[in-house]
């Protein structure tokens, strides 16, 4: 058997300035994500780990050791996790964050959505039970990508869907994770690419979002105040005290 794959990369050109990925259908009739690699490419699972292990008899290593630090009793020595453990669980992390990467890049914003989910709760794990602060930074580092392209992930969905409220919301909370993050571990003033990515998103946002017909009337109420038109800001008044009284009666 000829297990070359020289053909099938130099029918797929590697693009250092993108991420490159597709679906493809594998022998066993189920589909497939291939992430093109500069050495390469890799190919994943579309459900489970990647690699399409099952750890322990485990879907993941994450579902094993939550398993294994929830079943430990109290009488016996706390649950804690080595540095082989940690590097088992670091191996998984990389197999997740390049799947999410190609399921990015492909817009299956509930493919990136499931699989950084599991990375923050991998982290989380990490941080509570890694046997030193060392092997716990090892996981904690990341977390400010990890929880940024989760909201990415979110907010796109959202936006697809016309959810503008929805999606300025996601972004808000994820900013506010990551600035609580900074600041817990003292890196605020340093420049941050995720919180940039998400500041840029926020102001792409405001261009679509529609505006409302309470934030035209505030608009127009402000120019006649500035105008000192009062006559009609007092009808303007009259009509966005409307459309609240509205709404209330809504909720």
């Amino acid at each position: 058997m000829n297990c070359d794959i020289t053909g099938i990369l130099r029918n797929w050109d590697y693009d250092p300035t993108s991420v490159r990925a597709r679906w493809i259908k594998g022998r066993d009739g189920s589909m497939k994500i291939q992430l093109r690699l500069d050495l390469g490419l890799f190919q994943m699972e579309v459900e489970g780990r990647p690699d399409g292990a099952r750890p322990r008899g485990y879907a993941t290593l994450l579902d094993y050791y939550r398993v294994i630090s929830r079943s430990t009793p109290r009488s016996k020595e706390a649950f804690v996790l080595n540095s082989d453990a940690c590097a088992e669980l670091q191996q998984e992390a990389v197999q997740f964050y390049y799947r999410y990467l190609a399921f990015h890049a492909l817009k299956d914003y509930d493919g990136v959505i499931r699989d950084t989910d599991h990375n923050l709760g991998l982290l989380e794990l990490a941080s509570r039970y890694a046997e030193n602060d060392d092997l716990s930074w090892q996981f904690l580092q990341f977390y400010p990508y990890v929880r940024m392209m989760n909201a990415r992930a979110k907010a796109e969905k959202a936006m697809g869907e016309k959810k503008h409220e929805e999606a300025a919301g996601i972004l808000q909370k994820a900013l506010d994770d990551i600035q609580a993050f900074f600041t817990e571990y003292g890196d605020v003033e340093k420049d941050r690419p995720e919180v940039d990515l998400l500041i840029d998103m926020m102001s792409q946002l405001k261009g679509q979002r529609p505006v409302s017909s309470a934030e035209k009337l505030r608009e127009q109420l402000d120019q006649a105040i500035a105008a000192e038109n009062y006559e009609k800001a007092a009808v303007l008044r009259d009509k966005l005290n409307g459309l609240k009284a509205k709404a209330e009666k809504k909720a």
